[in-house]
Order: C-alpha cells, then structure tokens, then sequence
C-alpha cells in the first residue's frame, strides 16, 4: 500500500496528501475543478513549512512536496494506486458517480475510501461490482494536526479491506478506530452532537452566556479530554474506578438529563449565539483565528509527543 490517490483537493484533501507524503508515501493528487490541484500545491508547501516550524516533521518541507505530484485526470490520479481518499462535496449523488468511476479506474485491490463525514459506505456503494473494497475513512478537520479517524465499513466491506485501512493508517500517524456497525454521524459527531445540544440549551435558557459556557470546555473539560477519553476520565474519578463512580454518581447524571428533550435550533437563538460570538472574534476575523487554531493544535501535538516519550 505505498501509491496514494487524493481526489478533491480541498482543505481535507490538501491535509490528506500531507499525512501520507511525510510518511514516505508517493501521492497523486486531482480535481475536477481546472488548475484546483496544481494550486494546492503551494498551499501544502506552505503548510508543511509551518509542520516543520513546529516540529511535526523531520524532513525538510520541499522533500515531503516533492512526494505529491497534480494530475490531470481522475484516470491517471488511480492508474498504480494502492489506496485511494476521496474529498469530494459532501452529496449522495456526486458520491456514487465518483465510486463509479474510481471502481471501474482503480486495480482490483485498490481500497476506494471516503472522508465524508454523514454519508454510510452502503449508501455510495451498494450496486458496484468493487463494493467490497469500499470504506469510510472519516478525519477530523484539519486530518494533518488531528489524527483521529474514523474506519467505518459497509456490511460487505471486506474484513481484509477494513484491516490493511487500520494498518495503512497507524503506519502514517494517524489514530484509526473502528465504526463497528453504520450508524448516522458515526461516532465522534455524534458525541460532539451529545455536548452541542446541551450547550446550546444551556444558552438558551439563560443558564450562562456563550464566552462562560465556551470556558468550561477550554478551561475544564477540554484539558482532561486533551489526554484522556470520558470512561478513562470517570475512571480515575472515584477510588474503586468506573463501577466506583457508577454508583456514586450515575443515577444523579441521570435524574440531570432524564427530563430534557432537545429543540432544533432555531432562528431567533442562532441569532442569539451569533451575536455573542460576533463580540468575542469580529467576522473579519474569523481567517485569522481558523490559522491560530491550527498554530495551537500543532502545539498540543508536539507537547503530546513530547509527554509520550517521557512517559
């Protein structure tokens, strides 16, 4: 699994070309927007300068680039591929038309894997003869700094499919887990869908503001959840551990939440925390924070790294 296809060459396939080139990787990149791939290439230099700034990479920038080479046609982008992540809009339609076309391009064994981040495998590839070799493959933005992914196969995904994606992708860096079953929003949207609703009631029904809510995380929650997941947190929460904390604090989260039935959001409170936010970071702004987020991303990378290989 050493040739890499990227077909999409927005911000997650830029982002995917660079997991994989600064891990030895030969990629090809293509769009079918004219000059799109060959214009991102100066922004995956860019990107990969500022990896290297940070200590993300140990390679010179260019050496990494030199890994990716622009192609004209989708043809030619799976012409040798082992292993191909596809970025395009996030639509049913386009999806099937794309999976057709890379099923009838790519060899045999070729793993034809999707970045979509609400659309099942069974959806874009029931009725193509390759469906077997179909997967979700699903980053959380930006996937170079972040390195979870989501492995989410279709019921006729081939088990050998769903093992040389889980080792290709450890190989790289990334964090690869396993979607046992399809599921609506597979599983990290979901839980950050879990902790948005609540937030946005908690908002709504004047319990705290927008800034003080947004606190609780960065300052809070967030700081445990840099290192450590929720049941590893809860674990360590009660001397006896998880069964310790069940019973000391489980029927009382539960009695908490058991009356509280979500609303959609709706016009007047989308306003409302717009607004708010609009007072902590002017729109004209908005760019500007979107590269200081990724800056302290890098960060909290590196300084995980680091705590690693002491620990």
């Amino acid at each position: 699994m050493e040739k890499i296809a990227i077909i999409g060459t927005g911000l997650i396939g830029r982002a995917w070309a660079m997991v994989f080139a600064r891990a030895g990787h030969s990629v090809k990149i293509w769009d079918n927007e004219t000059n799109a791939a060959a214009n991102a290439l100066t922004l995956i230099e860019e990107a990969l300068n500022e990896q290297k700034h940070y200590g993300l990479i140990a390679e010179e920038a260019q050496t990494v680039r030199n890994r990716i080479t622009a192609v004209a046609t989708l043809r030619e982008a799976l012409a040798d591929a082992d292993y191909v992540q596809e970025n395009t809009a996030e639509r049913v339609d386009v999806k099937k038309q794309v999976y057709a076309q890379m099923d009838a391009a790519a060899k045999p064994e070729c793993i034809l894997a999707s970045s979509t981040s609400t659309i099942p495998t069974s959806v874009f590839s029931e009725g193509l003869a390759g469906r077997h070799r179909c997967i979700v493959a699903h980053p959380v933005n930006p996937p170079h700094v972040v390195p979870i992914v989501e492995l989410s196969p279709a019921s006729w995904t081939a088990p050998d499919v769903v093992a040389r994606s889980r080792a290709l992708h450890e190989k790289v860096g990334q964090v690869p887990i396993l979607v046992k079953k399809e599921i609506q929003g597979f599983i990290l949207n979901r839980l950050q869908a879990a902790l948005l609703l609540e937030a946005w009631r908690l908002v709504k029904e004047d319990y705290c503001s927008v800034d003080d809510l947004d606190k609780t995380i960065k300052d809070g929650l967030g700081l445990r959840w840099s290192f450590m997941g929720p049941f590893e947190t809860i674990d360590l929460n009660a001397p006896g551990g998880v069964a310790d904390y069940a019973s000391r604090y489980g029927d009382a989260l539960y009695e908490s939440m058991s009356s509280v039935r979500y609303q959609r959001w709706d016009a007047g409170l989308i306003e409302k925390i717009d607004a708010e936010r609009r007072k902590v970071l002017p729109q004209a702004q908005h760019g500007q924070r979107e590269a200081w987020r990724d800056r302290r991303l890098m960060s909290l990378i590196a300084h995980k790294r680091a705590a690693a290989a002491k620990d």
